[in-house]
């Protein structure tokens, strides 16, 4: 089974979820503290998927995020590029996401490029929701039929739309250029949008999610760790057997990373 190293540290809440979802979608998870893995890098040379997982870092001091990223981005950069690199798929819901754009793995390079030596600027954030309030709830998403992100690509939901939950306050996709958001889908890089009706921050593009070139590096505002049974539908009891045809979208992305770490070790 796939190791799944899941990083950790003061103010992180949804990591036990994301070990769970790891464990049902085939991988065999293991925590890790962020003190512990900055004190030994090479830890995460050892891992087949790596996961980035939500709650409040360091109570989201400065920024969400802005502590955890920049401890890593200081000292783990080139162990997270190692990973890439090598082929391993890192998930990083709703903080991890704030994290991962600020440590520089997202959007990552230019397609076709290489990964520079040092962290790149960041070249989008996560900011404060257009409401200017907490958001927590359920949102519809649709998944991009020419993303090249291995965690949603081919990604089916049968028999009912597909929804995934939130939970934020600073979650709103925003671009450093205008046309960012377009160069991003032109290179298959949007990996999930929120419903047209449905944007719960007011993200650029409806974007939900991204991916880097490699289709790797997965960054999420939803947290589909939060969805691998039916029964966490906020609806469930509502929806009939033609509602829950497969498994739910949270558990397909798991698999789907679990599947071509497989894949890429039978080859």
């Amino acid at each position: 089974m796939p190791h799944a190293l899941i990083i950790t540290t003061a103010g992180i809440n949804c990591d036990l979820e994301l070990a769970r979802a790891f464990e049902l979608a085939g991988a065999t998870p293991t925590s890790v503290h962020l003190n512990d893995l900055l004190a030994d890098p090479k830890r995460l040379d050892d891992a087949d998927l790596i996961g980035l997982p939500g709650g409040f870092s360091y109570g989201d001091a400065i920024a969400a995020g802005r502590i955890a990223a920049q401890l890593m981005r200081r000292a783990l950069y080139p162990a997270f590029v190692r990973a890439i690199e090598r082929g391993t798929p890192i998930i990083a819901p709703c903080n991890g996401f704030q994290i991962a754009v600020q440590i520089g793995l997202l959007p990552g390079p230019t397609p076709g490029a290489s990964w520079p030596a040092d962290p790149p600027t960041p070249s989008v954030t996560l900011t404060r929701n257009a409401s200017a309030r907490f958001v927590d709830r359920w949102c519809a998403i649709d998944i991009p039929t020419d993303t090249r992100c291995v965690w949603t690509r081919g990604l089916e939901v049968h028999g009912q739309p597909a929804v995934l939950p939130v939970a934020h306050g600073e979650g709103r996709f925003f671009a450093a250029s205008d046309d960012l958001v377009d160069r991003l889908a032109d290179a298959g890089q949007i990996a999930v949008r929120y419903a047209s009706d449905d944007n719960p921050n007011g993200s650029a593009g409806d974007v939900a999610g991204i991916c880097d070139p490699s289709g790797l590096v997965f960054g999420l505002m939803p947290h589909p760790e939060r969805y691998t049974r039916w029964t966490q539908h906020p609806r469930w009891s509502r929806l009939d057997d033609a509602q829950m045809i497969g498994e739910p979208p949270g558990l397909a992305m798991f698999r789907n990373a679990v599947a071509h770490v497989a894949q890429a070790a039978a080859t």
